[in-house]
């Protein structure tokens, strides 16, 4: 997550609704998939059946009525982004997703102008289905502010947002949710930053049915408290990570794992790790896991089948380096202890740099104060490492590990001097990399190129591996009509902005090699649009996710749509109501705050958008573009998926010989960072 209410999370948003879309492979069918209908995931709009509290979906009888924020959800169509999944091990039916999630920002009316009142929490989404996709539940994890029912007692936190969110199922029927969070209740500057992890269980116990799994809310209990200090200042948790042993290993089956950076006000960071053995009623003290890395983030903790847990990270260059690298440690003892950091890896780091109009670096740009000297306009990214290994065979030590990094060779100057890939003034193609790692012996291959292509940036990478297969899916620009590695994804050189990003997914066969490589999204979306910082930059997040468990496959991304080839004239939706509003060159409210480090992503989530006040006229949202997250499932093969707002099921698709899936799409929430 990034940052703080003053500078909401940057949803995606983009001329539609966001939405998670579902595939279920099922049977196999070598015929073309004919989409069907579609059915929305998250019921953020009037009509569709609302959001409804955790406690009334465990007591239909009982009568609580909807707070001012689960009202709003209701009918807000609002955005979404840093989309999470998770498949049930013991009943592939039941599967949960979560973003970050906008919808009860507009929940205290309007102001004396008429302009929706920006006050309410954003908040990680609990989306439940148990028909694998056909139908949903749209709720928010319990301990939201202004939370009227019984539940909210249990949520032992003290943050007025939340976001980051991470999925991890136990094999008993526990649902993981972490989360980092930020932002005084009390309407204070205090920053907090602080860490917690929710419980969900079985209401009839671990042997009820199975279907009832991860189906109430039990607990948030805090990890690591952040400190009071404002606007960041003093110690910032955040980029979090999470892992449930399910394996068969006695002495470490049903431990929980959670891994976060830990920013300070200096500019260094570390990564910190910390379990719990009593299934998240309480947290071991957090373990310094980089005693010797002064600049990292973007955890991953993976559990193979005999208990080992590796944590990796990405560390970045410091001075006299020229390259990043992709670090891990190792616990043989249930993350009781670690080894020293090693390091996997070296690569280039794909990231965006520039230079703001106003002076300061950018690692994005948009319009007005968020302006940049090149002129482009473009989300912030940088390389995530991604990381997984397969709790369900003893014999199998590996541990799969994916990254996007600069092709070396791709180098080249940039059309704009302060824009740049690895520095101001260049350029580069991002690719994906994969590689595999023993943790127990140190054996490794090197980063091999997944899918190679002459054209194109891919990023966001995440993998999932299951009873031997590993699935990957990523965000590719291969079918931008404007690449160019001298220009950010979708930028043209007019400096106009195209949709550029389509999501793909794979397996990966023995040399890591992408196998069965299939575009599951069916629409290009949009990434640029302003849609944080009072309307002024763009955000898309900072990661997709897959799943898989019991033979069942699931992804979701961020999507945000939108027609037309140039920036939009209405840059976003704030609430979802409202009409639209001309973008004016001048004359708007707008509120950024910029981070002056770099790299210290704080949760953007707390980066509240502020009405527009358009010249002549009060302040009033603009409607505009939405967000959509996908989701898909399937059994075993890749990672099937749909992109679009809206869920559809197909009957058949020829992504593997012998599989056919369903999709299912759905709007959903998310949130962003800074």
């Amino acid at each position: 997550m990034r940052l703080s209410h003053l500078a909401r999370p940057k949803p995606l948003i983009a001329a539609g609704a966001v939405a998670l879309s579902m595939i279920v492979l099922t049977g196999l069918s070598a015929s073309a998939s004919t989409p069907t209908t579609d059915q929305r995931l998250t019921h953020d709009n009037p009509g569709s059946g609302g959001y409804v509290s955790n406690y009334n979906l465990n007591h239909p009888g009982a009568g609580v009525a909807k707070d001012a924020t689960l009202t709003e959800c209701s009918r807000s169509r609002g955005r979404q982004n840093e989309p999470s999944v998770a498949v049930n091990p013991r009943n592939p039916d039941v599967i949960v997703g979560s973003s970050n999630d906008y919808c009860g920002v507009y929940n205290d009316g309007v102001d004396a102008d008429g302009a929706p009142i920006p006050s309410g929490p954003i908040w990680l989404g609990y989306y439940r289905s148990e028909n694998r996709g056909g139908s949903f539940q749209c709720s928010l994890v319990p301990g939201y502010p202004g939370d009227n029912t019984p539940y909210a007692s249990r949520a032992q936190i003290r943050t007025a947002s939340s976001g980051d969110p991470v999925l991890a199922w136990d094999g008993q029927g526990r649902l993981f949710a972490g989360s980092e969070s930020s932002d005084d209740r009390d309407g204070s500057r205090k920053s907090f930053g602080d860490v917690w992890v929710a419980t969900y269980r079985n209401p009839g116990g671990v042997a009820a049915p199975t279907v009832n799994d991860g189906k109430e809310f039990s607990r948030s209990v805090i990890v690591a408290k952040g400190t009071s200090a404002p606007n960041f200042l003093g110690k910032f948790n955040d980029k979090t990570a999470i892992a449930a042993d399910r394996t068969n290993n006695p002495a470490t089956r049903g431990n929980v794992y959670f891994a976060y950076s830990r920013f300070a006000s200096n500019g260094g960071s570390n990564i910190y790790f910390s379990r719990s053995t009593d299934h998240g009623a309480t947290f071991s003290h957090p373990v310094l896991l980089t005693t010797n890395d002064q600049d990292v983030q973007f955890p991953d903790i993976d559990i193979n089948a005999d208990g080992t847990v590796t944590v990796t990270w990405h560390a970045f260059r410091t001075s006299g380096q020229f390259l990043d690298a992709l670090r891990y440690a190792v616990s043989v003892d249930g993350g009781a202890t670690f080894s020293a950091a090693r390091t996997a890896a070296q690569f280039e780091n794909y990231g965006a740099i520039d230079t703001l109009v106003t002076g300061g670096g950018a690692r994005d740009c948009g319009d007005l104060t968020s302006a940049c000297v090149s002129g482009y306009h473009f989300f912030r990214h940088d390389s995530g490492p991604r990381s997984a290994a397969d709790q369900t065979n003893p014999a199998d030590h590996t541990v799969h590990i994916v990254i996007e990094a600069v092709v070396p060779g791709s180098e080249v100057a940039t059309d704009e001097p302060t824009y740049g890939v690895t520095q101001r003034g260049v350029g580069g193609q991002g690719a994906i990399y994969a590689m595999t790692l023993n943790p127990r012996t140190g054996a490794k291959t090197g980063l091999i190129r997944v899918a190679p292509e002459a054209t194109g940036n891919q990023l966001f990478p995440d993998v999932a591996v299951d009873q031997g297969v590993v699935h990957v899916l990523w965000w590719d620009s291969k079918n931008d009509t404007c690449y160019s590695p001298k220009r950010p994804i979708g930028n043209c050189a007019d400096k106009s902005v195209v949709p550029s990003l389509d999501t793909y997914g794979a397996t990966l066969g023995a040399a890591q090699a992408a196998v069965g490589l299939s575009r599951i999204s069916d629409v290009r979306t949009q990434p640029n649009y302003e849609q944080f910082g009072g309307r002024t930059v763009p955000f898309a997040g900072d990661y997709l996710w897959v799943d898989s468990a019991a033979g069942t496959t699931y992804s979701v991304w961020t999507e945000a749509r939108h027609g037309g080839r140039r920036r939009p004239a209405y840059a976003g939706n704030l609430g979802g109501r409202g009409a639209p509003v001309p973008h004016p060159a001048a004359g708007r409210l707008v509120h950024r705050r910029h981070l002056p480090a770099r790299r210290r992503d704080r949760p953007e989530h707390l980066r509240r958008p502020v009405a527009v006040a358009p010249v002549g006229g009060p302040a009033r949202p603009r409607a505009g573009p939405r967000q959509y997250l996908h989701l898909r499932t399937g059994d075993r093969g890749i990672i099937p998926a749909c992109t679009s707002p809206y869920a559809r099921s197909f009957p058949g698709r020829a992504d593997l010989p012998g599989h056919s899936h369903s999709s299912v799409r759905q709007p959903l929430r998310s949130r962003g960072l800074f």
